[in-house]
């Protein structure tokens, strides 16, 4: 399968929510970055339609386009029903007069082959024997079934899409001509891509309406209407069903499925035996065609839509010549993409890691992306998931880590509202402040175990106190503190370092100094006198000794 849908890694924000949305869970998360897996991709476009950060993004063919239109050749455009719905009051008419400015030589309604292809359904459900019947219209619902529900392709339709009944009857009008199909699907890429000779470019509503926009051109608002064409019917929810003979197998129950959810429990019915005789329209897109994800900008307006798709069609049958059922034949295969199935030892395992030791444990809660925590294990074994995608099993061991920090560190912590309310409190606070529970002061003011002001004035002037010494008397502590205030949070944080023990210390130094000198000085006064009296004795001046002592006890006193 070619890459029509791919990933820009740089945007991709880890929000899981293309898991969460994709119905395959086709999505390989590595490395930060979601990856679609091609082989088990279904194109419903459903992961590019949820991207918050437009992070997925679909393969452009506009150049391919303008190469076929330079290169001599007509490119006639084949335009999906759907338009009146995409272009607001733009008739056929007038979007091909568009479409010619561009430089397609012609466009014709793919409503066309949608009319040749519910004929072939019609021939079908009157001469073939089988008990069920699923359209085949929609090749993202093709690609379902061959992947994921392999024993129902013997009940799909073995039939060209419109867009390929259309482009085939093209080119047998018109040998030399190249097609291109329009419409709101991304599968339609890879159809176009995988049964090649019949579709040569394909182009969204999207690519198409940029292309206008850089050519200058702006399709006209008027709308023409025919009542040859009941076949635009055929992008709504039923739409196929109404267009087809009522009277075709009486015994015969005729349903519409839209949505891949709905089209996966349809299956699975008809796996389980659960269906028969019944043929089933089946739609990948919620709404059916006019709900695709190309529809420019993703408008989901279902009920305007709509509206719009039924006041535009006729009531008769386009005028075609119908092929030979031969040439409508289409081989749809088996794909193999089934990874292997863990074992439930390797399953337990890979919930252990998620720290789901106990079925109590799985929380089941989705924001992973997946629907069960066991389903989640099997895409980490399966190289298709990482443990950390798990939010709460993350958020578990952050707060734990937290917990941890907070309550072994031997500082004080305190975390206050923009009220100055106890928010948070840790063990080596509760201690220093001699205080017997957390309980006793969560919520309280601060006031009740602390000083206000200091607070206060950091959240007046928004500036961080640091290493501020404090002497708390009620606890007879000391402690150097620092105040930080958290503006996107309106939280102050207080760190206490009890430094009572080294102030106690400091302080019996001190003490030691100041005895020390009191006693040289006595010693000084001392031996002053002696001096003097040993002078007076031997007629000597006393002058130089006293100079000397005082330079002593200044020296004692510096220490």
């Amino acid at each position: 399968m070619s890459e029509f849908l791919k990933l820009k890694k740089s945007n991709c924000k880890n929000c899981y929510k293309c898991i969460r949305h994709c119905p395959v869970k086709s999505i390989r998360f590595s490395g930060n970055q979601a990856n679609i897996v091609g082989n088990e991709c279904i194109l419903c476009g459903q992961c590019f339609v949820v991207c918050p950060q437009n992070a997925k993004e679909i393969a452009d063919e506009t150049e391919r386009v303008k190469v076929l239109i330079d290169s001599g050749a007509p490119v006639i455009a084949s335009v999906a029903p759907s338009f009146i719905a995409n272009y607001d009051g733009v008739g056929f008419e007038e979007l091909k007069a568009a479409l010619q400015k561009l430089g397609f030589a012609d466009a014709e309604e793919t409503a066309v082959g949608a009319t040749i292809v519910k004929r072939e359904y019609e021939r079908l459900l009157n001469e073939d024997e089988r008990n069920i019947l699923i359209s085949s219209c929609c090749h993202s619902v093709n690609l379902l079934i061959q992947k994921y529900y392999p024993s129902c392709l013997p009940y799909l339709a073995d039939v060209l899409s419109p867009m390929q009944a259309h482009c085939k009857d093209i080119k047998r009008r018109y040998p030399d001509a190249k097609t291109v199909f329009i419409g709101p699907c991304v599968a339609k890429k890879d159809e176009a891509d995988y049964y090649t000779g019949i579709t040569d470019a394909v182009l969204t509503y999207e690519e198409l309406t940029e292309w206008f926009g850089a050519a200058g051109i702006v399709p006209e608002k008027k709308l023409d209407k025919t009542e040859e064409s009941l076949a635009r019917f055929f992008p709504t929810t039923g739409g196929i069903l109404k267009t087809m003979q009522k009277n075709m197998r009486p015994d015969y129950t005729y349903l519409a499925v839209d949505g891949v959810e709905n089209c996966m429990a349809a299956l699975h019915d008809i796996e389980e035996g659960n269906l028969e005789r019944c043929f089933i329209e089946m739609s990948a897109c919620a709404g059916s065609c006019i709900g695709g994800p190309v529809m420019e900008k993703y408008h989901r307006m279902p009920v305007r839509d709509y509206y719009a798709v039924s006041h535009y069609a006729g009531k008769k049958d386009f005028i075609v010549s119908q092929p030979d059922a031969f040439t409508l034949r289409k081989e749809m295969e088996y794909i193999g993409r089934k990874l292997p199935y863990p074992s439930e030892s390797e399953i337990r395992e890979a919930l252990r890691r998620m720290g789901k030791l106990r079925p109590e444990d799985e929380l089941n809660c989705g924001s992973c992306g997946y629907n069960t925590c066991r389903e989640k294990a099997v895409a980490i074994i399966q190289g298709k998931a990482e443990v950390s995608m798990c939010l709460p099993f993350l958020k578990e061991r952050a707060e734990n880590f937290s917990d941890n920090i907070i309550n072994n560190t031997p500082n004080g912590i305190v975390v206050l509202n923009d009220k100055y309310e106890v928010q948070q409190i840790n063990r080596a606070a509760l201690k220093l402040m001699n205080i017997p529970r957390e309980s006793d002061v969560m919520g309280e003011p601060i006031i009740r175990i602390l000083d206000p002001k200091p607070f206060m004035d950091v959240q007046r002037t928004g500036r961080t106190v640091r290493d501020e010494k404090v002497y708390l008397a009620e606890y007879d502590k000391y402690i150097e503190q620092t105040i930080v205030l958290d503006k996107e949070y309106k939280a102050l944080i207080c760190i206490m370092r009890d430094v009572s023990d080294e102030e106690q210390q400091k302080q019996r130094k001190e003490e030691l100094s100041r005895q020390t000198v009191e006693t040289a000085d006595k010693v000084v006064d001392k031996q002053m006198r002696i001096v003097q009296e040993i002078a007076s004795l031997l007629g000597e001046t006393a002058a130089e000794t006293k100079i000397a002592l005082t330079k002593l006890k200044e020296s004692m006193t510096d220490e």
